[in-house]
């Protein structure tokens, strides 16, 4: 049996602000790095052989920490990164137009074929993020990889290893240095392949992590 781990980034500036981030990118605040570290603790006694995070700078920095902790090197893997929010990146939540508010509803609402001018696809998203998860099919025996991604692109993949579309409506909600795990295995009593053991868990953090809309 295959053990994945799946780590939000830390809590950002932009985070903080209620801005779109999509691929753009800001630094984690200073609750964004203390919440590395806690996650970081915790991924110290779960045995990680390979940390495998997406390109950006927010997960880039998050994984810094974790790897430090767990003694192990990063591989970057831009199939990893963030739902790309086209001309919504960078936009403060609150001021976008009615407009603008609906296509962003599009990509939570399941509308199938919902996208943001100049983004990409719920569908699209899934795709390249299953493709780097099945590559960790191909680590030596043994290995215990964890992933540093982002909120929409691993709710998304998790959603679609419990058997949703892609562009399902999004009811999972995965906080900052929230930790997951996904197993592939065999059982008589569960469908052959990845199955999810854990989603969102923030047991490990000393205060609550929020979403960039709940504030």
């Amino acid at each position: 049996m295959l053990q994945v781990y799946l780590v939000r980034h830390g809590e950002t500036q932009w985070n903080a602000e209620r801005r779109i981030q999509g691929q753009s990118d800001s630094p984690l605040t200073a609750k964004g790095e203390q919440q590395a570290w806690q996650v970081a603790e915790r991924a110290r006694t779960l045995g990680i052989t390979h940390i495998i995070a997406s390109d950006l700078g927010r997960t880039q920095q998050t994984a810094r920490i974790i790897a430090e902790a767990c003694g192990c090197d990063i591989i970057l893997d831009p199939r990893l990164r963030e739902l790309d929010m086209g001309v919504l990146e960078k936009r403060h939540v609150d001021s976008l137009t009615e407009q603008e508010e609906g296509w962003r509803r599009t990509l939570v609402n399941g509308t199938e074929d919902g996208r943001i001018p100049e983004g990409e696809s719920m569908q699209e998203l899934s795709v390249r993020v299953q493709a780097a998860l099945a590559d960790c099919l191909k680590l030596p025996a043994g290995s215990r990889p964890l992933l540093v991604s982002h909120g929409i692109a691993l709710g998304c993949l998790v959603s679609t290893i419990l058997g949703l579309p892609a562009y399902a409506e999004r009811r999972l909600r995965l906080r900052n240095c929230s930790i997951s795990r996904i197993d592939y295995q065999e059982s008589p009593w569960l469908a052959s392949g990845w199955v999810v053991e854990m989603a969102g868990d923030i047991s490990h953090l000393d205060a609550p992590a929020l979403d960039e809309l709940q504030r």
